[in-house]
């Protein structure tokens, strides 16, 4: 590029000596075909291209430069796209970023040897194959095999981490179970225990106790995602609250510890595929001491695999309050300049290449079948377009490495003074090499913490089966409400998991009557092809019910298992249709030989994608746990519901002003079916709620301008005061300013020292006023002096 521009520099032209000393530098030269340098003959800004002779000339300059300096010359393409025809997907590509004389492009595809030879015929035969072969083969044996990531895998260390593990867990068993541990115990921790340290997984445990631990201390509870609730050990390490063992009771009694995994009622459970929390209420025989329900069940093969060969991936759902703290407690962990942010490459979705297909032939006023229009869309699709970073992906180095021997890395939005980095690869391309911590933020955990501090109640002591709870899921009679009132057949509005109406037709389909159903629900709801088209049909046709259906991916394993089918087997049989793979031939006639029933065979292979039994679990033991609050703290229900999941598509206009105002609002939008927006449907699901809220007697009190929160809704008599960024047009900014300006003072004299105060501009203050928060302030002080 120097030498060239160097060459076209007419202000300033160079002299031989001068255009010698400039390639002495480069340890080859370089020249293109002339359809490259086309566009130079139409430029206003190159001077002295007039023809493709003048492009000849220039080559040849260079050519004859390499000869005299000893440089070999080599020809190369600049290839864009592979074949000429795909041309077209870069046209249109550059019109979409604004580029205006796309069609007059330079041929960039990738020319085979003969087409190169041709190219440069006119250099004579004997140098074009030079140029083309020789030179070109001469460079790319001088360059040593290099592999940009490194193989294996490169997984931070922390000293004594398999001991510690052992007891952290060991403990943690002895106090709840008794020593000696219980055989079922015993037996369940030490194959884990070994399992997992045998195959160096030890220090992926220890990393997620402490990042769990540290956000426990901080007030806030940590939910597990995935498959890691299969395993006991890492409900014994705090990791998750899912005690994967089979069911059992457990006397809560620190002087007691009696433990009950063989009795009549247990294995009935255990047999009915049932969770430790769905049998009866049982005082403890030994002290009284009424018993704790425990065990959902899950098989540990499902987190490792039979051999341990499987890698762990423990992902965490973290308060969305809490989740940038956690993400800094990282490099506490881990040293700095150790952990960075899991970059992403953002591609052309199918939709958006659509829409410059449609722009480009527009513009180029063409006219395309729809056939020829989705195959353009097609060949745009996929295209890197930008860079990005995973919500919650952490990247970790190891102490003895560097990031730069696994990748570059960059700022977001390429501000160099942010002090967060991304890996600038694709976080899959390097996956397998570095750990990488999935700290996601979540809003049940955020929820949760609120109703506690709202209630004093703690989640952890809400028992999972409760009856009145349960009967939510069923209908609305626990809320003191009937469903004409507020149009659902269930008392699940605002439920996570089970407030969707699509869930919501799912729980009056089945009529889930256990703890244990709900997670088959869950499970059902989450999967691909599951349910619809799936269990749902067989249901309906009654050739199964819901506790037969397979609802997560460990139940495949586990009833495979128990019709005899070898242990292996039945786990490459639950991960190929968990993937949405299917079955082979011989997984069938397997299936076959051990009575596995036809609907089961045909239930498997229409199976796209399945959901874990233990990221169930943690799911719906926080939801039961919330629609808890709801049925015995309504209030703190609703404050924290409409603080934390309501923030962005509350409007105080339409659902604080009574409940007539609110169905109206809900009507309008219900009327417009598919025709509403997706701001306008999360908005109904909102309304829904304030539907609800203002049918079990409850009601809104005015924005308050000395008691509003910014953010917050509070309880007040039998009601909820509604904060100020609830005022749609009021943002959060504004909000927390007019809390932040209040302080010190008793009340506002005027809309100026208002203004002055809290920052709030005259836009706002008009939306203020309307609203009535700022009535009886005078707009100036009056005073007059005489």
């Amino acid at each position: 590029g120097e030498l060239y521009r160097a060459m076209l520099d007419t202000d300033r032209v160079k002299s031989d000596l001068q255009l010698e000393e400039i390639a002495d530098f480069y340890d080859y030269l370089e020249i293109q075909p002339l359809g490259n340098n086309k566009f130079m003959i139409k430029s206003d800004k190159v001077k002295n291209v007039e023809s493709m002779e003048d492009v000849k000339t220039f080559n040849r300059k260079i050519v004859e430069i390499g000869e005299k300096l000893g440089k070999p010359v080599v020809a190369t393409c600049d290839v864009h796209f592979i074949d000429p025809a795909d041309a077209v997907y870069r046209k249109i590509i550059m019109a979409a970023e604004g580029f205006s004389d796309v069609e007059d492009q330079a041929p960039l595809y990738f020319r085979t040897t003969e087409e190169m030879l041709e190219e440069f015929r006119y250099l004579g035969e004997e140098k074009a194959y030079e140029v083309v072969v020789e030179n070109t083969n001469l460079i790319a044996d001088k360059i040593e095999k290099i592999k940009p990531i490194p193989d294996g895998t490169f997984t931070p260390y922390f000293e004594g981490c398999e001991q510690e593990l052992r007891d952290i867990c060991m403990n943690k068993a002895i106090e709840m179970y008794g020593e000696p541990l219980p055989p079922i115990v015993q037996s369940r921790l030490d194959r884990e225990l070994d399992s997992i340290i045998g195959n160096g997984y030890a220090v992926l445990y220890i990393i997620a106790q402490r990042l769990v631990w540290n956000s426990n201390d901080n007030g806030y509870l940590v939910g597990s995602r995935g498959s890691v609730g299969s395993s006991f050990a890492a409900n014994m390490a705090g990791i998750t609250e899912v005690n994967s063992l089979q069911p059992h009771y457990l006397c809560p009694n620190p002087e007691c510890k009696y433990s009950d995994f063989e009795s009549e009622i247990v294995t009935k459970t255990f047999l009915d595929d049932s969770c430790g929390c769905d049998m009866p209420d049982m005082a403890c025989p030994k002290c009284g001491t009424m018993m704790t329900k425990q065990g959902f069940n899950i098989p540990f093969e499902t987190f490792l695999g039979f051999e341990g060969d499987k890698e762990p991936d423990i992902d965490l759902n973290f308060s969305g309050d809490y989740q940038q703290k956690a993400h800094a407690y990282t490099e506490v962990l881990f040293g700095k300049g150790k952990t960075f942010k899991a970059g992403t490459i953002g591609t052309l979705a199918d939709k958006t290449a659509y829409g410059f297909v449609l722009k480009y032939l527009e513009k180029n006023e063409k006219v395309a079948h729809n056939a020829e229009i989705a195959r353009l869309a097609g060949g745009c699709t996929g295209v890197k377009r930008t860079t990005g970073q995973h919500p919650g992906g952490i990247m970790v180095v190891p102490n003895d490495h560097d990031i730069y021997e696994f990748c570059p890395i960059q700022h977001p939005a390429d501000d160099v003074e942010s002090t967060v980095t991304t890996t600038h690869f694709d976080y899959h391309s390097i996956s397998g090499r570095l750990l990488k911590l999935d700290l996601l933020g979540h809003d049940d955990p955020t929820v949760i913490r609120m109703l506690y501090d709202l209630t004093g109640k703690n989640p952890q002591e809400v028992v999972l089966g409760d009856k009145d709870t349960m009967s939510l899921f069923e209908s609305p009679k626990a809320l003191g409400v009937t469903a004409e009132q507020i149009n659902c057949e269930t008392g699940t509005l605002g439920i996570p998991e089970f407030g969707t109406k699509f869930v919501r037709q799912m729980l009056m389909d089945t009529k889930p009557q256990t703890f244990a159903d709900l997670l088959r629900i869950s499970g059902l709801s989450h999967g691909t092809d599951v349910w619809v088209g799936n269990a749902q049909e067989f249901i309906e046709k009654g050739i199964i019910t819901l506790k037969e259906t397979i609802a997560t991916r460990d139940g495949i394993m586990t009833y495979l298992i128990a019709k005899g089918v070898p242990n292996k087997p039945s786990f490459k049989i639950m991960e190929k249709v968990r993937k949405g793979k299917g079955l082979a031939p011989e997984d069938i006639e397997l299936m076959k030989e051990h009575d596995v029933p036809a609907w089961y065979i045909e239930s498997c292979q229409r199976i796209k994608y399945m959901f874990p039994k233990a990221h169930a679990a943690a799911y719906v033991m926080n939801a039961f746990r919330i629609a808890y609050y709801k049925v015995n703290y309504p209030l703190a229900y609703y404050a924290a519901y409409f603080s934390v999941r309501a923030s962005d598509d509350f409007d105080y206009g339409c659902m604080c002003v009574g409940e007539e105002e609110a169905r109206r609002a809900a009507k309008d939008i219900h009327d417009k079916g598919t025709g509403a927006t997706t701001k306008e449907k999360n908005k109904l699901t909102v309304l829904e709620l304030v539907i609800e809220f203002y049918a079990r007697g409850f009601t809104f009190h005015k924005m308050d301008l000395y008691k509003s929160d910014a953010k917050k809704f509070i309880i007040e008599g039998n009601g909820l005061i509604p904060p100020f960024n609830s005022l749609q047009g009021l943002g959060t900014n504004a909000a927390q300013g007019i809390v932040d300006g209040r302080k010190g003072i008793e009340e506002f004299g005027t809309i100026e020292e208002f203004a002055s105060l809290t920052g709030v501009g005259k836009t706002l203050i008009e939306l203020l006023k309307e609203t009535g928060v700022l009535k009886g302030i005078p707009e100036t002080n009056q005073l007059t002096l005489f």
